[in-house]
Order: structure tokens, then sequence, then C-alpha cells
């Protein structure tokens, strides 16, 4: 309670109204903020997190009440903690990190824990067989984690599990899933545009034309 009651603090003490109005309006209205930007949230948790890092273990209890906070930056802060003590966390971790998936879901937090599971995929292969699972979840912000849970790894990237992965989903009709495997094969398109060219002709007709659209921007 004390390490929370450290953050609220800087957080209640660099909050501004006029900021906070819009940023909530951005989010349909769904979460109250303190109105800070994230260029100077991060700044303003540079030194806790550093002192946090000294310890080389997660304080699953601590990001347990941050997250319970009604203001949006908590929920950030609990990502930005949990990214800059990434190497300490392993595939066991993958069910706390879950029950934050499953709270207060927006895209702009699920957009950062897949990030997370993404690096944890990348020393463990257990998370493909996790994300093949969650590929097919009813809850289909779990299906964007998996989805989008390797972005960025360019020629690291699995493509024969991201081929399952995006199979699974398609015929969605919903707006996240359809962004987000446009998105995973726009990404991937900047390391092998044959692939995701072949991708797009073979499943063109069960494609959304926002997947096609958006995997084919650079293509």
């Amino acid at each position: 309670m004390k390490k929370y009651l450290q953050i609220k603090k800087i957080f209640e003490s660099h909050s501004c109204l006029e900021k906070a109005i819009p940023m909530a309006k951005y989010m349909r209205d769904q979460f109250s903020f303190y109105g800070i930007p994230t260029p100077l949230r991060r700044k303003l948790e540079a030194e806790f997190l550093k002192e946090e890092k000294k310890g080389k273990s997660i304080d699953w209890d601590f990001l347990d009440i941050c997250f319970q906070d009604e203001h949006r930056e908590f929920q950030y802060f609990v990502a930005d903690y949990l990214k800059y003590m990434q190497q300490f966390l392993t595939f066991e971790d993958i069910c706390k990190i879950k029950k934050y998936v499953k709270e207060k879901q927006w895209w702009d937090t699920i957009d950062s824990f897949d990030q997370i599971i993404g690096e944890i995929g990348l020393k463990d292969a257990r998370v493909n067989d996790l994300m093949l699972k969650w590929s097919l979840d009813d809850d289909f912000w779990l299906r964007r984690i998996a989805i989008d849970h390797q972005l960025m790894r360019k020629e690291k990237t699995n493509t024969e599990l991201l081929m399952q992965i995006l199979v699974n989903n398609l015929g969605s009709t919903e707006f996240f899933i359809n962004k987000a495997m446009g998105w995973a094969l726009r990404e991937y398109s900047k390391t092998n545009p044959s692939w995701v060219r072949n991708f797009i002709d073979v499943h063109r007709e069960n494609m959304s034309k926002l997947s096609i659209s958006e995997a084919s921007k650079y293509i």
C-alpha cells in the first residue's frame, strides 16, 4: 500500500483537468484520467521503476492494487512496470497478466500486454500453444493479443503460428480483430512482403476489407 500511495501522490500532484477531459473522451469516457500525457508519466515513474528493478522480482500484490485504481494512468503504470521488469517475467506469470487483460478492457492496455506476452514467448515456446488457444477464445481481446503478440519480431516471426492464428480469426465481424489482423500482416510485410501477399491471395474471400487494406499498406 505504501508504494501505491507513493505513485498516487506523484500522479495527483501532476493532474491536469484540461487534459484529463479530452483523454477520457478519446477513450469513450470509459475511464477517469489524471490528465498526464505518456511522456510525462514515464518520466515521473522512472526513478521509482529504477529502484524496483534492484529487487529483481515482480511485486504482484502492489500491481494488483494499482490496477484497481479508477484512473487509467494506473493501468498504464502496471503495463510500464511489467515492460521495465520484462527480464524477470516467466511463462507462469502469464496467468497473472491475464487477470489484467480481463479487467477494464480496451485497446490501449491490450496493445501493451500483447508486447509483454510476446517477449515471454521469445524465451519460452509454451507461449505458442497458449496463443493458439487464445486465438479461439470467446473474449476477442484475448484473440487480439494472440494475433498481435509477434509484432516487431521481423525475421524471428513464427510464420506457421501467425498463419494458424490468423486463419482461426477469418470471417470475424469484430472491428478490433480485423484491425489487429491487418496490423499483424502489415508489420510482417516490412520483412516478408511475398508471404503477406500470398496470405492475402489465398484468404481474400474470408478477409474483411479493413484487414486487406491494413495488410496491403506497404506491398
